[in-house]
């Protein structure tokens, strides 16, 4: 049996809530892709990581760049499974500050050095504009662009400018900062990142990579902080531990009471 359509009243809020917020539009519609993390992150996210949207990330601290960038490549590699490459886009300052990805650390991370394509640009403003022209393109399942020091250009007004290319061309667009920064931004969901002791393997060697995530903030519900694992042969996170998060408050985030993500 086939599903009812939708009543008029509820057409007509679905569309008022679309002309509100234009990026709840795919969702309310049922046409947004999402990108399944784990079952207690999904469950906050509301189903997953929204693409045709801006997401960003920020390494804790200086020793946790690294674990950033192993976030965001994983996030690459479950969003190019249907296909289409990554770009990562940087600064020759935040090249020479961080270094950047290495070929058979790809390949072992789950994402083949085959589907990454680099772009260094010499000042941040240029990095933010070959974002929004790459976001735009159908091609590219997923667009990075890092940004250190000089990270402070990725304005509100710069982040809405990508976060409308990203739900033009259905990119899915990865802001990575070498730290956090007090900005305001128009990203769907803003993440400290930070490594997390994993477990050796059967040999007692290095064990999976695992990723302490606080989701600091998200547009579309609660925030939270887990401990996951990356499976880079399944292209799949496991959650290791959730910790309690503060349930969506209309007041003061401080006053909001704690909720369970699983």
């Amino acid at each position: 049996m086939g599903t009812a359509a939708p009543s008029p009243r509820i057409q007509h809020l679905r569309q008022t809530l679309a002309e509100i917020d234009p990026s709840l539009g795919p969702r309310l519609a049922g046409e947004e892709r999402l990108l399944a993390l784990a079952a207690p992150i999904d469950a906050v996210l509301g189903g997953g990581l929204a693409c045709g949207a801006l997401h960003e990330l920020a390494a804790t601290a200086p020793a946790h760049l690294a674990a950033a960038s192993g976030f965001a490549l994983a996030l690459a590699a479950l969003a190019g499974e249907s296909g289409g490459q990554t770009l990562w886009i940087a600064t020759d300052f935040a090249t020479a500050e961080g270094g950047g990805p290495y070929g058979s650390g790809l390949d072992l991370l789950g994402l083949a050095s085959t589907r990454l394509l680099l772009l260094r640009v010499p000042r941040a403003i240029d990095a933010l504009w070959a974002m929004e022209e790459a976001l735009r393109c159908r091609a590219l399942a997923c667009v990075i662009v890092e940004l250190s020091g000089e990270g402070e250009v990725a304005d509100l007004t710069a982040t809405r400018r990508l976060s409308l290319a990203a739900r033009e061309g259905t990119g899915f667009g990865l802001l990575l900062r070498h730290h956090a920064v007090a900005l305001p931004s128009a990203a769907a969901t803003r993440w400290d990142v930070a490594a997390a002791l994993s477990e050796p393997d059967a040999f007692g060697g290095l064990g999976r990579p695992r990723f302490d995530l606080f989701l600091r903030r998200n547009r579309r519900g609660s925030s939270g902080r887990w401990i996951v694992t990356w499976d880079p042969h399944e292209r799949a996170f496991c959650a290791a531990l959730s910790v309690a998060v503060a349930e969506t408050s209309l007041h003061r985030s401080d006053r909001a009471p704690l909720a369970r993500t699983g």
